[in-house]
């Protein structure tokens, strides 16, 4: 009996070494579990996925979500995070939804502390503004913490990508858009130089055919009054206003839909036109998010 205790206890000992029950040679699990951000650790290399952010959570879900799903559908070997840069939003969303997400600081320094090696950043922003200036200089300071760094470019660069951005508004517009109505798209605009980008986008439009497209910004050049002006050249008795922001946040609910009287709606139907008012970010357009997809795409290659 005394020799069957004995045995019984060795076998004991030895499947307890092989599970990891405790003591100071058992592994670390911790790093499997989930972060502060409902975001799993993991070397896998990552593609970090930074907006502004919004605090409206359709809209979020429908164009943030599904440009970091399609990215995640086109990268199965990378984990793709988020990181938003407008403290504002990630803290209203915190306290009024219990949801916590990184800003960009709080992302790089998660990052590190998994881990990561590899690393990409896409920013969804349309255009390289002071936005984006500041995230690639945060980039810059962690740049040698990781083996591989690349940052993606913006939805507006290139001139394949104005054509595309052009090609894809139309025709998700194309059943709002006969001869009696003008297309307006409201940007946010910008002091910055990239605000040219509303310009080009705009002769983008006419070269492609779009002469009832119209496009302005709520805090730049064009502003409304040159949209305006413009479509009562046109003869245009009907409006249909959407967005060219990524979500239908803030600047879309209010500055463009909203009662007041300086809503665009409000300024135009009291210039005696019809408006419609389309709640819908550029990010719920497949051929946008395609867009961001192919520039995720492009920075994987650039580190190869």
């Amino acid at each position: 009996m005394k020799k069957k205790t004995i045995i019984l206890a060795a076998l004991t000992a030895a499947m307890c070494v092989f599970a990891g029950c405790g003591g100071k040679d058992a592994p670390d699990n911790a790093q499997k579990e989930q972060t502060p951000s409902g975001q799993a650790a993991s070397a896998k290399p990552v593609i970090l996925v930074v907006s502004f952010g919004t605090s409206y959570n359709d809209s979020r879900d429908k164009t943030i979500g599904a440009i970091e799903t399609a990215i995640a559908d086109a990268n199965p070997d990378y984990e793709v995070r988020r990181a938003f840069t407008s403290q504002i939003i990630i803290d209203k969303l915190k306290d009024r939804d219990g949801l916590e997400i990184d800003n960009v600081e709080e992302a790089f320094d998660r990052l590190v502390s998994d881990g990561v090696k590899e690393l990409v950043v896409q920013p969804t922003h349309v255009m390289s503004g002071y936005e984006y200036d500041d995230l690639a200089a945060a980039l810059e300071e962690y740049r040698d913490k990781f083996d591989s760094v690349a940052m993606g470019a913006p939805l507006l660069t290139s001139d394949e990508d104005y054509q595309r951005v052009t090609a894809a508004l139309m025709t998700a517009t194309e059943e709002y858009s006969p001869d009696d109505t003008a297309v307006v798209f409201m940007g946010h605009g910008t002091e910055h130089e990239s605000n040219a980008v509303y310009t080009k986008l705009q002769q983008t439009f006419s070269e492609a055919g779009g002469i009832n497209y119209f496009v302005g910004t709520v805090e730049a050049t064009p502003d409304l009054e040159d949209v305006l002006s413009n479509v009562k050249f046109g003869n245009y008795p009907k409006v249909v206003l959407e967005p060219l922001m990524v979500v239908a946040g803030d600047h879309a609910n209010n500055d463009m839909a909203g009662d007041d009287e300086t809503s665009w709606k409000s300024v135009m139907e009291n210039a005696g036109l019809e408006v419609e008012c389309l709640l819908r970010g550029m990010g719920e357009i497949p051929d946008i998010r395609q867009i961001y997809v192919d520039h995720v795409a492009d920075a994987i290659a650039s580190m190869e």
